[in-house]
């Protein structure tokens, strides 16, 4: 198991918490480019994140990916189905290699635990801001600047510091940071072109550096 990623799901547990919901689930891994969850399975189980990074995404009516969220280490999956036994409203693709904990009866868990079930209702309501704050980010901001914010988010989490800067090793593909951006593959890739001719950053295959991180998150506004 790595290191849970600061603010997800499982670095809020006890080592005594983490113990009891290991031993409640059983352990599986996917391979890249695995499906782990599908949008309207009516499955109830909740995954736990152990390593790598999954996305989070819905489709619409017209057939184009919106990518919601990027998980790490020590996120929660699936919770609401689990909870409400509704169909799930989202796929989980994996981004790279992952393993997790696949939990059956998360609720029998959330009830010998109600520390745990006073963490997961935080962390539902913060998912609900972050969506709202997204919504507002796409309605205000234009495509570049809602690109540098994407970018900061993940130099914040995922970054290297070197001495050209940040490297960011990015799970997502072009076509998969414009489902995150509410934008064209086309305009995600004029507003990257855009953020090198200035100076902020510099792109590879999969892979951006940040020569400028407080330009970029001036940019970001």
């Amino acid at each position: 198991m790595t290191t849970p990623e600061p603010g997800e799901f499982l670095s809020l547990l006890t080592p005594e918490e983490v113990a009891d919901l290991q031993a409640a689930g059983r352990p599986k891994r996917w391979d890249r480019g695995a499906t782990l969850m599908s949008e309207g399975d009516t499955s109830d189980w909740v995954l736990i994140l152990t390593q790598g990074r999954v996305k989070v995404s819905s489709h619409t009516s017209s057939g184009t990916e919106v990518v919601l969220a990027v998980r790490g280490s020590g996120g929660l999956l699936g919770e609401m189905s689990s909870i409400d036994g509704s169909p799930r409203s989202a796929t989980v693709t994996a981004l790279e290699p992952v393993a997790g904990i696949v939990v059956r009866d998360f609720a029998g868990f959330l009830a010998q635990h109600g520390r745990v079930a006073v963490l997961l209702l935080q962390m539902v309501t913060a998912r609900l801001r972050d969506s709202d704050r997204k919504r507002i980010e796409y309605g205000a901001f234009d495509t570049t600047g809602r690109v540098a914010t994407r970018l900061v988010e993940l130099a914040e989490r995922y970054g290297e510091k070197t001495n050209g800067g940040v490297r960011v090793a990015l799970p997502l593909s072009q076509d998969e940071l414009a489902g995150w951006t509410g934008a064209s593959r086309e305009a995600v890739s004029k507003s990257l072109r855009s953020l090198r001719d200035r100076g902020l950053i510099e792109t590879g295959r999969r892979r951006v550096v940040i020569h400028d991180m407080e330009g970029l998150k001036k940019r970001a506004r």
